[in-house]
């Protein structure tokens, strides 16, 4: 990995902005100007690099970060890398692309996992509570669900904005795939009325957990899963 190959893939990434995808990410708190189509061509086209995905990572770029997070090695990062990382990743979409691409495929997910949900930092705290998410959905053993819940309605009220929607998120998945849960998920949500007046665009899914739950359940009964 050399400075020209970085220089190279950093002047591309400069090509490809676009001031009027910056305009609309910076109303959502990102700092990138790239579409992200567009980003996984480049990455497509680069493979896994993982000493380039080092190295983009180093320059602080958002853009380059996310490229970056598209073309590292994700079991190849330490636990404590990635500890580093999150608590670098300050944007919403690169902190939810290293959670999503690179550490819930790291042999450190669980260590991390637990970790983080205990963090005083909110947005540390958020990741923890997607990983939990994630283990929700596919991975459920050993989780202690009705403890989720009682976490969920003594703190989700109250949480930051970012930490709140991951627990939100948490809820509507114990509700939706865990029917022995259900009730009480949606009952938790009716109480809480978090994300209850949150616009939501025509023909997509209110976040609203016992709205998300019922509609979610309705598909998959729908479809016969």
């Amino acid at each position: 990995m050399t400075d020209t190959a970085l220089a190279e893939v950093m002047a591309e990434l400069a090509a490809l902005e676009d001031p009027k995808i910056r305009a609309v990410n910076e109303r959502h708190g990102d700092d990138h100007g790239v579409n992200l189509g567009g980003l996984r061509a480049v990455a497509k086209r680069l493979k896994t690099q993982h000493d380039l995905a080092y190295a983009l990572w180093r320059t602080g770029d958002s853009t380059a970060r996310l490229l970056a997070l598209l073309v590292c090695r994700p079991k190849a990062f330490g636990a404590d890398e990635l500890d580093a990382m999150l608590r670098e990743a300050r944007t919403p979409k690169v902190h939810d692309w290293l959670v999503a691409y690179v550490v819930k495929k790291s042999p450190h997910a669980e260590r991390l996992r637990l970790a983080w949900l205990a963090d005083p930092d909110p947005v540390v705290a958020s990741a923890g509570w997607a990983l939990t998410t994630e283990r929700v959905a596919r991975r459920p053993d050993g989780l202690d669900l009705a403890g989720l819940l009682d976490v969920i309605e003594a703190e989700m009220r109250d949480a930051p904005g970012r930490l709140q929607w991951a627990m939100n998120h948490c809820l509507a998945q114990i509700g939706i795939a865990h029917a022995g849960h259900r009730d009480r998920a949606i009952a938790v949500g009716e109480r809480l009325a978090v994300l209850k007046d949150h616009p939501t665009p025509p023909g997509c899914t209110s976040p609203y957990a016992p709205i998300w739950i019922t509609e979610m359940v309705r598909r998959q009964h729908d479809s016969g899963v």
